[in-house]
């Protein structure tokens, strides 16, 4: 599948979605999965690897590993979260990736000894991610990219002028005097516009985060 051209929302997954997933035929339901979590799974892979080719090709055996392993796949949130278990699977695409490489480069080391030198120093280049860090980073991708969600969402819900003093003030960090000055507003007002959408952040968030399988 190519990356999706749009800034896709990180939506929950639903368990009517886990179970459309079955079929591998129904590409609309897996564009929709796709669409959904290819930039968080890319973050992590980046973030890991530092090469955009290769955490492309990470995201591509990710989502093909779901694929194949889908149709036994059964969600009981007593055993486990679906966010756990796709952890898993993209912890041993990274890890492979990095095993795969440098093996690799070993072989070639071997054959070439003249460039043993160079093809120490590329080896050496290969991060090679434990799967607690690897771990580390999902978590911090994934909260990213719920708050992110539930940002769009709040940008919806609250009026124009609120949103921008918030953007303006704690997004992009500029001075309260400098924010109220150029809106035409109070200090008061910015200091609560930043409160009242932060709190609308927190809460989106967290309703998005428990409607996560």
């Amino acid at each position: 599948m190519p990356m999706p051209g749009s800034d896709d929302e990180f939506i929950p997954t639903r368990t009517s979605l886990l179970r459309r997933l079955k079929n591998w035929d129904d590409q609309e339901s897996w564009k929709e999965f796709f669409d959904t979590y290819w930039k968080m799974l890319y973050s992590v892979a980046k973030r890991s690897v530092w090469n955009d080719a290769d955490a492309q090709d990470i995201v591509q055996e990710t989502i093909a590993a779901v694929a194949k392993r889908m149709p036994d796949f059964n969600y009981d949130p007593a055993i486990g979260s679906f966010k756990s278990w796709l952890v898993i699977i993209i912890r041993r695409r990274i890890i492979d990736f990095g095993r795969k490489h440098r093996h690799d480069l070993e072989r070639r080391k071997v054959r070439e000894p003249a460039s043993a030198t160079g093809g120490t120093e590329m080896i050496a280049r290969i991060p090679d991610p434990s799967g607690e860090q690897i771990d580390a980073i999902y978590e911090e991708e994934w909260k990213e990219h719920i708050f992110v969600a539930a940002l769009k969402r709040v940008k919806q819900k609250v009026s124009y002028e609120q949103f921008q003093m918030f953007d303006c003030y704690a997004v992009k960090g500029w001075p309260v005097e400098k924010v109220a000055q150029l809106l035409n507003t109070t200090q008061s007002a910015v200091y609560s516009a930043k409160y009242r959408v932060t709190q609308a952040i927190k809460e989106e968030a967290k309703r998005l985060e428990d409607k996560m399988l």
